[in-house]
């Protein structure tokens, strides 16, 4: 589908395809942010946004779709849909309307564009994400018959980490060195994340995106070592201020051998990470940061449990709905 393929349903048009053109892709970009500025978050994934943003050359297995109003002939609507090469996750996709355009019925067509994609690379489900729960997204679910199969929760927490929790035994500290530590890097994460196809699956390109970020800073990038092999990490970020937050810190990724789970490595290279974002370690800097957020699954107790131990609280959830691929007979 290079060239792209149009979808029309009910006198709307959604077009597919792998790569978009500059005018096309800045079209989406816009939509990203008014979505943003309406709704106080972001609408699409930062991996979406890196993906949407690189869409001049196609990823295998993503296709984007560009919804017009048949009225204007403006893009109203952006969609993104992932198809796992090995098969071994459903199909996911992340959709959003223009505010301006919302409750005008441009909702559906864009699903049944995914649905119908995801049907013709063979797929009978598609997981759909509702970032922040949104009401006329669960509205659409529901529509479809859709499942709630996932929660994915924000924790936020403020003030200062003081406490420093020891690391365990035989375990050192140390950052990350781009263009060095990349490839044990990536063999540590698919170990540490054999069970989460999101994180796990992370490629060189993946991690090439994200080290080429104006956020990106090797200094809050801890890697824990044994014998000079990493077996832990914990891989932090600060949010920009905002007109309505301030600077925030992130638990971006925190991740350990499962060799060494059990162990308290976790939470010591988590805590160690807190004291970077809000002070109080000098030897790993100080970025004076009051907020620090995270996001953790709601069916992982044992993580939601060192977390809220360390002071952090729900703050908003994002859900996973899946929706089979045969367009139901009523809407």
């Amino acid at each position: 589908m290079d060239d792209g393929t149009a979808t029309p349903g009910d006198a709307i048009t959604v077009l597919a395809s792998d790569v978009l053109r500059p005018a096309q892709r800045d079209a989406a970009l816009r939509i990203l942010a008014e979505a943003q500025g309406a709704d106080g978050r972001e609408a699409v994934s930062e991996q979406g946004r890196l993906r949407l943003r690189s869409s001049e050359t196609a990823r295998t297995g993503v296709t984007h779709f560009l919804e017009a109003d048949p009225g204007t002939a403006g893009t109203v609507g952006y969609g993104q849909l992932e198809v796992p090469e090995n098969g071994s996750a459903n199909p996911a996709a992340e959709l959003v309307v223009a505010p301006a355009a919302r409750g005008r019925g441009f909702g559906r067509p864009l699903v049944d564009a995914v649905l119908a994609q995801a049907a013709r690379a063979g797929r009978g489900y598609v997981d759909f994400w509702v970032h922040g729960g949104h009401p006329a997204a669960r509205h659409l679910a529901e529509r479809y018959g859709a499942e709630l199969v996932r929660e994915l929760r924000q924790m936020r927490r403020t003030g200062p980490q003081t406490e420093a929790v020891p690391l365990p035994d035989g375990i050192e500290l140390r950052t990350f060195r781009p263009g060095e530590d990349d490839t044990e890097w990536l063999r540590l994460n698919a170990l540490a994340f054999a069970h989460h196809p999101e994180q796990g699956s992370w490629t060189e390109r993946d991690l090439a995106d994200r080290l080429a970020e104006p956020w990106f800073d090797p200094a809050g990038f801890f890697l824990a070592t044994r014998d000079g092999k990493p077996v832990g990490f914990h891989w932090t970020k600060v949010h920009p201020a905002t007109a309505t937050e301030p600077a925030l810190g992130e638990v971006y990724v925190v991740g350990v051998d499962p060799a060494e789970q059990g162990s308290g490595l976790g939470r010591a290279l988590t805590a160690a990470g807190l004291r970077h974002l809000t002070g109080g370690d000098e030897s790993v800097g100080e970025r004076g940061l009051e907020t620090v957020l995270l996001y953790v699954d709601a069916d992982n107790p044992a993580a939601v449990r060192v977390y809220e131990r360390l002071g952090f609280t729900v703050h908003e959830v994002d859900l996973m709905y899946r929706a089979g691929v045969v367009r139901p007979n009523s809407r």
